[in-house]
């Protein structure tokens, strides 16, 4: 008899299983909240609150991991990773709201939105002109780089020394090659490069942008600046999206140019700049750190009135991160789904890539890429943004082709 581990991926598979094995489809409500495991890491709890989390997971099926001395009172505080199922967490709920000493109140709102963001899985992002961009659905979508300057790290995706409809045909094969967005970058912020002013920045932009807009009325454009100014003119000028490398620590103002163009946000996480951000940059825990930085960004912006709803996360792969951080913020990925926004990985070339593969030359790491932009959509980022649009779109095409095939 073959008798074998059966993996569900998600829940259309597990509502197919139902089906297959003629089950009551009524059933379903019951079976999809212990399809999945879920674990939640909750750091420095007071340690009677650990232990009260322990007993009530251990009451309902689940369980949490806790320091050994919880148990007697000899540490005063614990880390705490909960396992349980969707069920189990429910469950719980109630049961801690009616608890409010060592600090549970805090804790159960904190899980809660953690529990109720992570399950969120599409977002209709409000484009100007009322268009929308659709993201999630556990599709990974590509942005496609165009860089208008003369020292980006990647030789050949600079395009400062071309004309506008060079830049024109490179952006048309790229649409053609399935890229949905098209990021245009007028300033490097590769390791070590060195700003220029506004008005170099907006000499090298504008042009491309308003020809590509012109040329390309229906394509997402989105704009890589850190510059309030730049943002403000680049959405007077057909730009749907601001792209910002720093989360508005490289220039304060562009927080209230997000707040006034009414444009979506990527915020991005750096440490540093880009002239010292590879300068011995340091963490205890880069994931930790990376979600404390993303909530108190996100209240900042709500703060000056930019909800949630326009914002796109970036973790900042390679933007102040030595290589075990890199490596550390793609595996724990599914760690930022509790911010509850959709996520967008820049990786192409990187040199964490050349680290890994000992590559120096960029022109090399098309195939350290490639196995980033598969790994991201195995776990369903929603965007990655690349130089290689062609082949990136094959091999989330493939990937996807196997997800969705029939279990």
């Amino acid at each position: 008899m073959a008798t074998y581990e059966l993996k569900i991926l998600n829940s259309d598979d597990l509502l197919s299983l139902i089906a297959k094995i003629g089950a009551d489809p009524r059933s379903a409500a019951y079976f999809l909240p212990k399809r999945e495991v879920l674990s939640f890491w909750i750091p420095q709890v007071d340690f009677r609150a650990a232990a009260y989390l322990k007993q009530e997971m251990l009451a309902r099926g689940g369980d949490a991991i806790v320091h050994r001395n919880v148990i007697d009172g000899r540490t005063k505080r614990s880390d705490v990773l909960l396992i349980g199922t969707e069920g189990q967490y429910k469950a719980i709920f109630p049961k801690l709201e009616a608890m409010s000493c060592w600090g549970l109140d805090t804790l159960r709102k904190a899980l809660y939105a953690a529990f109720r963001k992570s399950h969120i899985a599409a977002w209709d992002i409000t484009l100007p002109g009322g268009r929308t961009l659709g993201l999630g659905k556990g599709k990974t979508k590509i942005m496609g780089i165009l860089n208008i300057t003369p020292d980006s790290f990647y030789s050949d995706s600079r395009l400062f020394t071309a004309d506008i409809e060079e830049i024109l045909i490179r952006a048309q094969k790229m649409i053609d090659a399935g890229a949905h967005i098209l990021d245009i970058g007028a300033e490097s912020t590769r390791p070590g490069s060195e700003p220029i002013s506004e008005t170099e920045e907006k000499g090298r932009l504008l042009p491309v942008l308003r020809a590509l807009r012109k040329k390309f009325p229906e394509q997402v454009i989105s704009v890589d600046t850190y510059k309030g100014n730049i943002a403000r003119v680049a959405a007077e000028n057909g730009a749907d999206i601001i792209n910002d490398i720093s989360g508005f620590t490289l220039d304060s103002d562009m927080l209230q140019a997000v707040a006034e163009t009414g444009l979506p946000y990527v915020l991005s996480h750096i440490q540093g700049t880009p002239q010292t951000m590879q300068s011995n940059p340091f963490y205890n825990n880069v994931v930790e750190e990376s979600i404390d930085y993303f909530e108190k960004k996100l209240q900042e912006l709500e703060n000056v009135g930019v909800s949630a709803d326009r914002v796109i996360i970036d973790p900042g792969i390679g933007f102040g991160k030595r290589l075990q951080d890199n490596l550390r913020i793609l595996k724990s990925i599914q760690s930022f789904r509790s911010l509850g926004r959709p996520l967008l990985i820049g990786h192409s070339r990187k040199g964490f890539i050349k680290n890994i593969l000992n590559k120096e030359n960029p022109e090399s790491r098309l195939y350290g890429t490639m196995a980033v932009s598969a790994y991201c959509a195995g776990e369903k980022v929603e965007l990655v943004r690349v130089h290689d649009v062609e082949a990136s779109h094959d091999v989330l095409e493939v990937i996807d082709a196997i997800r969705e095939a029939e279990l």
